[in-house]
């Protein structure tokens, strides 16, 4: 593609863009250099540049280089453009007031971003996301549409070009990248996912987060409202450099750095957060206070996340889980996912609040669902009084999975299991490999599995130990959960007598006193139906 794609000078058209409130926009101090000047570069040549910022020094460029980007997307066959958008506009508007126009009912009451955008530039925003509407007409939830839409108009040479960017996102049938979620239920399985990658990847926060607010989701649910929002348009602008680039991949990154950063914020004498979720917003409006752009970038791509595959399988999960419990159009979250019942939860060994932390624990797809009492001894006549000493697991595969494994003592289960202890110290184990990912680097790769995911079973795996994988594994004598060099967790079959040890598996210490008498035992489940 010719650099040329303006018929004037790009910087003269460009600084009398009669969109862009110019007082508002960030002063440019530094030339371009000669490398982010060139728009020649591989794709992996071009995803550096935009990290490292190389066409932030010059608006032009970073609107020439936006328009190229954007015009190598793979789109479906039929995407409108500027044309078809100038004769919708011309049909739908005439001469009338954008303001007699209802707004487009996929916006779900979303907040409608301005940035550095004149009166002008809001209306131009407003027209284009109708005129969206009305050509793609299977959109019906996009919250971050206005952000997107008034983000590009800054560096689009006219309306109509802004909407042919626009489309093009919408429209991308790249299998290995996504850009915008276009239903109520993607959007809600994306949140979802970012729970579940918070919940790995920023445990302190997720911590604090489960022990002061009764809905975790809802903290969780304004991950994209804190980029697309709550940022500095400064700020958020190097974020849609790389994210035109590497797509949503890119939010999930930002957002989780975004959450590392805030739980460093919280001195230890604040940790009782009466509001987590405006203190959140609050935290992410007042960026520059605690940290460069640069820096938040170099912490985001630092995160070493799974790949887009992976997440792809996470997200379709979550979907599944979400449409099984009948979410696929717009709803309050309160109709369809309750946190633990603080009122109604009754426990003879945890406490409401310890269980709420605990089931924060456990997968998006599973914690839809509220806990249910499945089995305890205090039922069945073991009760032999309260102890303070308490632990235990989350289990991800059905018992019935170990028929299926290759015998009656084998492991199986996935690397979403986890082991805990919750008296005297509340503290969660995961898989080795989550923790210390660095372990996978002596793994022979598969042609079909580039990475481990905790979300696939056992044989699904190439280890460079077996340990390493010893998930869960019941026989007559007793039940096994973790294992190699010891037994993370160990219970006979007369559920009265148990073992603690380290374990490979999670790389933990010993729950509680290593050989115990069980004094209590629960087993909590969800219902799905």
């Amino acid at each position: 593609m010719s650099d040329d794609i303006y018929p004037e000078s790009p910087m003269t058209l460009f600084l009398h863009h009669h969109f862009v409130d110019w007082d508002k926009m960030p002063e440019l101090d530094q030339q371009p250099s000669a490398q982010s000047q060139s728009l020649t570069q591989t794709s992996k040549e071009l995803k550096k540049l935009a990290r490292e910022g190389h066409w932030a020094t010059n608006h032009a460029l970073r609107a020439r280089t936006y328009q190229q980007i954007i015009q190598h997307i793979p789109c479906r066959l039929v995407t409108p453009d500027a044309l078809v958008y100038r004769d919708v506009a011309s049909r739908l508007f005439g001469k009338q007031s954008v303001s007699s126009h209802p707004l487009p009912e996929f916006l779900g009451g979303c907040r409608m971003p301005t940035y550095c955008l004149t009166m002008q530039g809001e209306t131009a925003v407003k027209k284009i996301l109708i005129c969206l509407s009305n050509l793609f007409p299977d959109i019906t939830y996009s919250p971050i549409l206005p952000a997107v839409v008034a983000l590009l108009l800054h560096y689009s040479e006219d309306e109509a070009q802004c909407f042919e960017n626009v489309s093009r996102l919408i429209a991308c049938n790249d299998s290995h990248i996504s850009y915008i979620d276009q239903s109520f239920l993607a959007h809600q399985a994306s949140c979802m996912t970012f729970g579940d990658l918070a919940n790995k990847h920023c445990p302190a926060a997720h911590r604090l987060i489960a022990s002061t607010s009764e809905n975790v989701f809802e903290v969780y649910s304004e991950w994209l409202g804190w980029i697309f929002g709550d940022l500095p348009f400064d700020y958020t602008i190097r974020v849609l450099d790389v994210y035109l680039l590497e797509g949503q991949k890119v939010l999930y990154r930002i957002a989780l750095a975004l959450l590392r950063q805030y739980r460093l914020s919280v001195t230890s004498g604040e940790l009782e957060v009466a509001n987590v979720k405006g203190d959140l917003k609050a935290f992410v409006q007042n960026i520059r206070e605690h940290m460069t752009v640069d820096k938040l970038l170099e912490r985001a791509f630092g995160i070493r996340l799974f790949s887009r595959k992976e997440i792809w399988l996470l997200q379709m999960a979550n979907r599944k889980a979400l449409a099984e419990k009948g979410v696929t159009v717009v709803q309050r979250r309160q109709l369809f996912h309750l946190a633990v019942d603080m009122l109604n939860f009754s426990s003879a060994i945890v406490t409401a609040q310890e269980m709420r932390i605990m089931w924060s624990w456990i997968p998006e797809r599973f914690s839809l669902f509220p806990p249910v009492l499945l089995f305890s001894t205090s039922e069945n006549g073991y009760n032999n009084g309260p102890d303070p000493q308490v632990c235990g697991a989350f289990l991800s595969s059905d018992w019935n999975e170990r028929k299926r494994s290759g015998g009656a003592s084998s492991f199986f289960g996935t690397g979403e299991c986890f082991v805990f202890s919750v008296r005297p110290e509340m503290e969660r184990y995961e898989w080795v490999f989550i923790k210390k990912p660095e372990l996978t680097k002596a793994v022979p790769h598969s042609p079909h599995q580039r990475r481990l995911s905790p979300y696939l079973a056992i044989r699904h795996f190439l280890l460079p130990s077996k340990t390493a994988s010893m998930f869960m594994s019941g026989t007559q004598e007793g039940i096994i959960i973790g294992g190699g060099g010891g037994q993370a967790l160990y219970i006979d079959a007369d559920l009265y007598y148990g073992r603690t040890e380290h374990c490979e598996t999670f790389d933990n210490p010993p729950l509680c006193q290593e050989n115990f008498q069980v004094q209590l035992l629960e087993a909590w489940g969800f219902q799905n139906a």
